[in-house]
Parts: structure tokens; sequence; C-alpha cells
């Protein structure tokens, strides 16, 4: 008498299902609070999600930066933290790691990305000068324009489509930016400046095809290429996925071949990095690292540990090298997909395709009634918190901040509310949870009024800008 093994549902279903490459150890406690509390709440921080309380927030998907669980070899490597001000064993692990993965020569450490970005900003910007690149970042576009920069967006038409399913979105216009070059004259372009995933697109990626055709165009002006780094490991999933050639190559492949083609990059650790804060700067060019080493003694700390401590600087070794794993960037992908997918099901409008850290629902389309001066963005992460104490964040006018020629607002194309996707922090539950109130707010979209801006910070009022609903 033979026995069978009995079929698994899933096999019954003709499906394989995947599963996160990590069990938990330990949880921290989150409690939802009252819809009357959180309308309290959402009134004191005059409906900006980033002026909430942690505390009155149910599922935090506010961000990527900074928020991530850490491995327990992370933890484990905190307690080797070498604390000496000058020269700590920690800092040449971490300069050891960005050389193996990424491949410069000559690497900083910052306090974060935007210490890394006021860094290479004031070394290589004059005053008149021009920096193309691929759609703007909200910090990396002020700190060029305080460094008396003007930004020039050259990203490809398709990244101001949330509709379109172009597989590269995060492109340089490769003809855009010879254009641009005749025009202004290489001599007065400092670099470009090219970002992995592009965020304020939906997190869409670059292909190497395209980073190899900005090397060839950039090299033959003189012009220098430096690579926002943030969520490369990301991009380089989506050349394996997409990209003839590459299916067969790992994610650390991809991310050093990537690389290969720039001068140098930034870097805001708290994203693919996989640590709670640190960043760094990293250059191939020895005249351009002096410089560099000089202004971080200045504004951040020595060069050995600009702004970090020895166990953060660890921690973020460790955290270079869990990045780059297949399973990893595979799992934390998947996760970003599963919420795009039951929302797409269920008819919500979204920026297309799902990006690598984020879903962004597009506000435009999901209140069409309402014009975008009514900051829709910030009105859905509004009524979504009110909803459920879900916290997203606003990608769209309030974001853009204003023309400094005109003082006018400046309306982007993309009006975009961010739901943004800690690495390995949730499950999938709680992504069951977060399309579950997504779905009723829209079910319940028409009643929206909008909001008006009450208080407006200087610079990336964004973060501390103050609203009041308007009347119906």
């Amino acid at each position: 008498m033979t026995h069978e093994i009995p079929q698994t549902m899933g096999q019954q279903l003709g499906r394989r299902s995947w599963a996160e490459p990590w069990k938990v150890k330990m949880v921290e406690p989150l409690r939802m609070i009252s819809r009357e509390d959180r309308a309290t709440a959402l009134r004191d921080a005059g409906y900006n999600t980033f002026l909430l309380r942690s505390d009155d927030v149910y599922i935090d998907l506010l961000t990527d930066s900074g928020t991530s669980a850490m491995s327990d070899r992370q933890w484990a490597g905190m307690m080797l933290g070498d604390e000496a001000y000058a020269g700590s064993r920690n800092f040449y692990h971490l300069e050891e790691a960005v050389r193996t993965h990424y491949g410069y020569r000559h690497v900083l450490p910052t306090h974060q990305g935007r210490g890394a970005e006021h860094l290479i900003s004031q070394t290589l910007i004059k005053a008149g000068d021009h920096i193309p690149g691929n759609m703007y970042f909200t910090t990396t576009r002020l700190h060029q324009e305080l460094a008396g920069g003007t930004f020039h967006d050259v990203i490809v038409a398709e990244a101001h489509d949330p509709e379109s399913l172009a597989p590269f979105k995060g492109d340089v216009d490769v003809a855009k930016l010879e254009a641009l070059i005749g025009q202004i004259g290489a001599d007065r372009i400092p670099y470009v400046s090219l970002a992995g995933t592009v965020n304020m697109a939906g997190g869409q990626p670059v292909s190497m095809a395209n980073v190899r055709a900005l090397r060839e165009l950039t090299a033959r002006n003189g012009i220098r290429l430096l690579l926002d780094a943030t969520r490369m490991a990301e991009n380089a999933f989506f050349i394996q996925e997409r990209e003839p050639g590459y299916a067969d190559r790992s994610i650390a492949e991809i991310l050093f071949e990537f690389c290969s083609y720039t001068d140098g990059a930034w870097m805001s650790a708290k994203k693919d990095n996989l640590v709670n804060i640190g960043g760094w700067l990293a250059v191939n060019d020895d005249a351009v690292y002096e410089e560099l080493r000089n202004l971080v003694v200045v504004y951040e700390g020595l060069h050995t540990y600009g702004g970090m401590s020895g166990r953060d600087m660890e921690a973020l070794a460790i955290g270079i090298e869990e990045s780059v794993s297949d399973d990893h960037i595979r799992a934390r992908i998947g996760q970003v997909r599963y919420l795009g997918e039951l929302l797409v099901d269920w008819g919500v409008p979204i920026v297309l395709p799902v990006g690598g850290h984020a879903v962004f629902l597009d506000a435009r389309r999901f209140y069409p009634h309402l014009p975008q001066d009514a900051f829709p963005a910030q009105t859905l992460a509004a009524e979504l918190y009110l909803d459920s104490g879900v916290r997203s964040m606003e990608r769209g006018i309030a974001s853009a901040g204003r023309d400094p020629a005109t003082g006018d607002h400046i309306r982007p194309r993309l009006e975009l509310t961010r739901l943004t996707i800690p690495r390995r922090v949730y499950t999938q539950a709680h992504m069951d949870v977060v399309a579950e109130s997504v779905k009723a707010v829209h079910d319940a979209r028409e009643r929206a009024t909008g909001l008006a801006m009450v208080y407006e910070p200087r610079y990336l009022r964004f973060f501390q800008a103050r609203f009041e609903p308007l009347s119906a």
C-alpha cells in the first residue's frame, strides 16, 4: 500500500507563496486611539502628518528613512562600537563595506543623507551653476540652490505620467540633457545628479543602459556623474527583473556595475542600508575628496566619524552587507507590490508600475473635484489618518514649494500621497489593514473639501507647514 504526500493548499491552487527571509525575535506594541482622539490629534498637528506624535499613530508609513528593523547581527555589532574620536575601527569596517559593494575609493561618513548633500553641493557648485537631474528631490534641490545652483529636470516624459507602464521611468532623457549642455555649456554644469528609484516619480528605477549612455555623454563633455545611491539596491532588483542580460546576475553584482559608471555617490543610509541614523559620501577623485575631507570637519565631525558614533558605523557596515541580499530585496519589494496590487484590484488610482519603497496614491485622480491649490495629496494623508490611524505623507504641491523667481507655488504634474513601507517592520496583515483603509477613504472621496495652508516655513515647507480644512 502506498501513501501519497497530501498537497498543500498552495499546490492545490497551482501557486506557491513566498515568505519573509527572517523571523520575529522582539516585538513593539502598537495602539490605535479612538477616531475622536485622532481628530483631535490631526487638528493639533495642523493636518500635517509630520507633526503628529508617533504615540498617536497606529501603522506608520510616513517614511522608510530610519524606520527599518535592524537584524540580530546589527544589534550585536552595536556592542562592538569603538567610540574613539579619531580612527575608530568601525569606520574602517564601513569604508571596506562601501568599497566592496559600491566600488568608490574615498569614503566619508555623515550624520545622514542631507549632510552628504550639503557637503557635495558646497564643494562642487558655484553661484550661477546648473545641475541637471532625473526629477528633483526636496533636500537635494534645496542644497543645490543654497549653494547658488539651478536645478533642471531632465527625466523622461513617462515619469510624469502615473499611468504609464514604462519599465524604467527614472531614466534621464539623454537628448534633453545633451540639449541643455549645448545651451548652457559644460563648464557651467558641475555634475549631473542621478537618483536611483526616483522618489518623487513613485520609486521608479533607472536602467543600466541609461547610466551607460549618461557616462558616455558626461565623459565626452568633461562633466561628473554623481549618484544618489539611497535606494540603489532596490533599483538593482528592477534591472535584474526587467533588463535583458541581468536575470542571472546578483543584486550585489548589478549594484557594483551601476556605480562603476559614476564618479561618486551620496547615501542616506537610513533607507537601503538598514540603519536608523547615518549616511555617507564617496568619490573617486582625489582633489574632490581632499576638499570634502576638509569640509566634513567643519560641518559634521572628523573624517573618521562624520557625525556618527562608532556603534552606528558598525551597524551600517553590517547593514550594507545585508542590504544586497537577493532574498532580502525580493521580499522587501514583494511586500510593497502586495499592497499595490490590492489597491489596483479595488480600483484605487496609484502610480504604476508599483515602485520599490512605497505605493503612491494618485491624489489628482483620487480627488478630481479638488483643485491643486486645495492640496489634494495633503488632504488624502489627513483623511487616511483620520480613518484608521495610518500615517502617510504628501508628495505634491506642498512638497514642491515655491518658485524662487516668482514666489508662486510650483505645481507639479504628479500630486501624490506616499505609503512608505519600512523594511522588515510590518506583516502582510498590516498591509491588509492599510489597503482596507485606503479603500474606505476612496469610497468616501466625494466628501473631501481640501485644505488651506495657514502657516508656511521658509524652507522645505512640507515638514512643518500647517493647514486648515476648507468649508464645503
